[in-house]
């Protein structure tokens, strides 16, 4: 019997240069998901995958729509549809990563939130594989600026969000803009009764994949609190004091609450930033650079908002409320513990909410571990909750042609400041942020602010 364990990517059909660069970007054996869905996906057949976020599946319709397409047409001959602009940049970077050993290949991403007018430009040059969000998809439909005629592969990535978001209608009517004949891959993290619907109406005798959706138990600490409505917020404080955790995304259920208790561990010390679906996009942007780049420790955000985050490295996730619906919970807490590394997910619980935490007993199949609040000890030395890294925003980006390895050189030209001593580098359009550790934070502001990055002088300011 063949096992999803251990499978090379070479075993794949694939060209010898697309195998090397798969390698080269740290791709050796593939992940449950990637060794059941890809040769299904590059055998051309339809496919219906449930698989949580973390699992490769990004990687796995990435693999295959390259495979497929032909760069010498220049013609949209793949879209993928995101729920939110957040998975639609991470899916675009992914495609791109992996498309470096095939020349010329042109991906672009369409999200709402952002102007339409450099859109229609890049719209101009036909990209080979456009990825967006369903609403601005089907408004450049309408507008006849994307053409979907020689379209052969639609790739639905996190389904159930994108028809909990209300997007059903306009995935539908975005399909009458495609033709009938073409693969159709759907990826879902759970699998309600809609995404069968969905799946029946799109696809064409779709091979189902699951891929186990709990996490392993010796991967995952989980461990729920009891407490009252008043010292719900005492207690999340304690905890962060107790396990010291450097990373932790907080879940919140709605997105006031997110705003309240930011401000609220902001009061105490902490340096938190809230995600929620008020800000403009280059606030998320900035929350979520700032998150990543380990420029703030903590990330208070709802469900919708965090959702198709890719966050590298979470130590924590804390529930300050319990979602309703066991299955979200799953998925929150699968957000930890990934790559092999131990993760933590904490709770807190009223009273009242008792038949949630029976819910998730039933769907994880396990009693859950309740601990006492009276057991946090508090710890004096609270260095981890302490940003490492401090992000400075420079006002120039892909549309100055400045690329992360001119911020680089820009910083260590002097020698007086070191390649270690910088961190995650990240380019927009029009802007870019770089993270520097803070003991240099304000010798690397005055390098950039004072000196040129391409010959050029921008602006540069510090964030936070």
């Amino acid at each position: 019997m063949t096992t999803t364990e251990n499978i090379a990517f070479s075993s794949l059909p694939l060209t010898p240069d697309f195998l090397e660069n798969i390698r080269s970007l740290g791709y050796l054996e593939m992940t449950p998901i990637q060794a059941k869905s890809l040769p299904i996906v590059l055998d051309g057949k339809d496919m219906l995958a449930q698989a949580k976020t973390g699992s490769g599946k990004t990687a796995a319709f990435a693999i295959g729509i390259l495979h497929k397409f032909k760069p010498q047409t220049y013609k949209t001959q793949a879209l993928v549809l995101c729920p939110t602009r957040e998975l639609a940049d991470q899916v675009s970077k992914e495609i791109r990563r992996l498309a470096r050993s095939i020349p010329n290949t042109n991906v672009l991403t369409l999200c709402g939130g952002k102007p339409i007018g450099p859109q229609l430009a890049s719209l101009e040059r036909n990209p080979h594989i456009v990825v967006g969000t369903p609403g601005r998809i089907l408004k450049h439909l309408e507008k006849k600026t994307l053409q979907l005629d020689v379209l052969n592969m639609l790739v639905l990535d996190e389904a159930d969000r994108m028809l909990d978001m209300g997007f059903q209608d306009d995935i539908m009517r975005i399909i009458s803009f495609i033709p009938e004949k073409k693969q159709t891959l759907l990826f879902s993290a759970t699998y309600p009764e809609a995404i069968k619907s969905i799946s029946d109406k799109l696809q064409n005798n779709p091979v189902d994949i699951r891929v186990e959706s709990l996490h392993d138990e010796n991967k995952i600490k989980q461990v729920f609190y009891e407490v009252t409505k008043s010292d719900r917020t005492a207690t999340l404080i304690a905890l962060l004091k107790h396990y010291l955790p450097q990373s932790t995304v907080i879940f919140c259920n709605r997105k006031q609450q997110c705003k309240d208790l930011a401000y609220d561990l902001k009061q105490q010390g902490f340096h938190a930033l809230a995600l929620h679906g008020d800000l403009e996009q280059k606030e998320r942007d900035q929350v979520l650079v700032q998150f990543t780049n380990r420029s703030s420790p903590i990330l208070i955000a709802t469900d919708v908002a965090a959702r198709g985050l890719d966050i590298k490295d979470l130590q924590a996730v804390i529930n300050f409320e319990l979602s309703q619906d066991p299955e979200i919970h799953i998925h929150r807490i699968g957000r930890t513990g990934r790559a092999g590394s131990e993760g933590l997910a904490l709770s807190l619980f009223m009273p009242s909410e008792a038949p949630k935490l029976i819910a998730i007993e039933e769907y994880q199949k396990n009693p859950v571990k309740i601990e006492e609040t009276s057991s946090l000890g508090t710890s004096d030395v609270t260095d981890n909750l302490e940003p490492a890294m401090v992000t400075l925003c420079i006002n120039a980006g892909r549309k100055n042609k400045v690329r992360a390895g001119d911020i680089l050189g820009a910083l260590t030209a002097n020698n007086k400041i070191s390649g270690k001593q910088i961190g995650k580098i990240d380019i927009f359009d029009i802007i870019a942020y770089v993270a520097v550790e803070k003991a240099i934070a304000k010798q690397a502001l005055n390098i950039l602010s004072e000196g040129k990055i391409k010959g050029r002088k921008f602006r540069v300011r510090k964030l936070g």
